[in-house]
């Protein structure tokens, strides 16, 4: 590792990344956004690449000094198209967001209507919430739901891009749990003349090991984050048609990003390059087995599951009707050692900052070596703490009981900060 005498003579921010660090290895990770990169990932997002401008695309960079940063820029590319079988990547976005920011600009002028998934029923912030600057450019309309089963309902899709008529429709989620059909958006959009988009951000790991459909036959563009199941770096990705691959190019460069951050693209080449490892499909693999596990164990002792269980890496519990909201619930698994979001559930009525569900994912520990049976435990400390949110003393002891079991998964043991 990097020498970090400098960082030790810091001893405010030493002591910020030393607490991270122990929160990451004594706690529980759930949030189903995030995961563990391995380090040599770490290694490159902390790499000499961290001081170089590359402003551009390999052999048109703005600035001089680029001969390596393009042989890494073209490597992560190839890594990526092979991976997911893609005709384009670029590989430049800072985030998802931005990802899918530069992707509406290439296709879309303000005003245009996008077809996209409800944020209470499971979509994200950038598929039209009016908080989000597409709401804001875009005449954004949504699609949901159905009440009784919580599955997409792809005859509102049908319905919806017919009689709008709108320019690009949306597929993808961050708190959906099962499998989408990418096949019936693409019909919906053939039918209406749209162009269809798919965000994979979340289940993009499990498409990579062929775990989940791919959406790449069905959409002219794709985007995705780097991390969450991919389990690189934070960052995005646009993979798209080649028809598309200058529009979307331009979009992120000089569109809505100055300079790539070539560290980061390191970081990303070898995350992509882990993907097309046979281990890593085992590794999907566990991921899958454990949420069903986890799935299975929660409703088993009562707790309800939108749409009745998993298909993929997350899961989404209901808890209306067990008198907890989903910031109480998340407050007291923190206190018990346990990393969980609040989460809207679909056709719920409080106020997203308060939410009704609660968002689990199995990625990160499963990334920590964790199997079904382990998985019985992380499900007994959960229900134990749903069960006792307003005992404190309890939740504590519950952390202990955590902070002990960590210590059976190390995580960065030879991590110096």
């Amino acid at each position: 590792m990097l020498n970090t005498k400098g960082l030790e003579l810091d001893s405010q921010l030493y002591g910020i990344l030393q607490r991270e660090l122990g929160r990451q290895r004594y706690k529980l990770e759930m949030i189903a956004s995030e995961n563990f990169v391995s380090e040599a990932i770490l290694a490159c997002g902390a790499s000499v690449f961290t001081n170089k401008y590359a402003e551009g695309y390999p052999d048109r960079r703005y600035y001089g000094g680029c001969e390596y940063a393009d042989e890494l820029e073209i490597l992560t590319q190839s890594r990526a198209r092979k991976l997911f079988g893609a005709e384009h990547a670029n590989v430049q976005p800072h985030c998802g967001s931005s990802a899918n920011m530069a992707a509406y600009f290439s296709v879309l002028k303000p005003g245009d209507t996008i077809l996209g998934m409800d944020l209470a029923h499971g979509g994200h912030l950038t598929h039209g919430a009016q908080v989000s600057f597409s709401g804001r450019l875009f005449n954004c309309r949504f699609y949901g739901v159905r009440q009784d089963t919580e599955l997409i309902d792809y005859d509102q899709v049908f319905e919806l891009s017919e009689s709008l008529k709108p320019k690009i429709i949306v597929a993808g989620a961050s708190s959906y749990p099962r499998i989408i059909d990418f096949s019936l958006f693409r019909e919906a959009a053939d039918r209406c003349g749209a162009l269809l988009m798919v965000d994979m951000a979340h289940f993009a790991g499990l498409v990579a090991a062929g775990l989940h459909p791919s959406p790449i036959p069905y959409a002219e563009i794709v985007t995705t984050t780097t991390h969450k199941t991919l389990r690189g770096p934070r960052g995005g990705m646009i993979l798209c048609r080649k028809k598309f691959a200058k529009a979307i190019d331009d979009q992120i460069f000089p569109g809505v990003q100055g300079g790539p951050l070539m560290h980061i693209i390191a970081a990303k080449a070898l995350a992509l390059g882990e993907a097309l490892e046979p281990d890593f499909i085992d590794y999907q693999r566990q991921v899958l087995k454990n949420t069903k596990r986890l799935a299975v164990r929660l409703a088993d002792a009562g707790f309800r599951l939108v749409s009745g269980g998993t298909d993929t890496h997350l899961l989404l519990v209901d808890l209306r009707g067990t008198g907890l909201t989903g910031q109480a619930a998340q407050t007291a698994l923190d206190l018990a050692g346990i990393t969980a979001n609040k989460n809207a559930v679909p056709f719920e009525k409080e106020r997203f900052s308060v939410a009704s569900g609660l968002r689990l994912g199995t990625a990160a520990l499963t990334s920590r070596g964790l199997l079904e049976a382990d998985m019985d435990e992380v499900s007994d400390f959960i229900i134990d703490a749903l069960r006792h949110t307003d005992d404190d003393g309890r939740l504590k002891k519950i952390g202990q009981r955590v902070e002990e079991f960590t210590l059976r998964f190390p995580l960065y043991p030879n991590l110096l900060i």
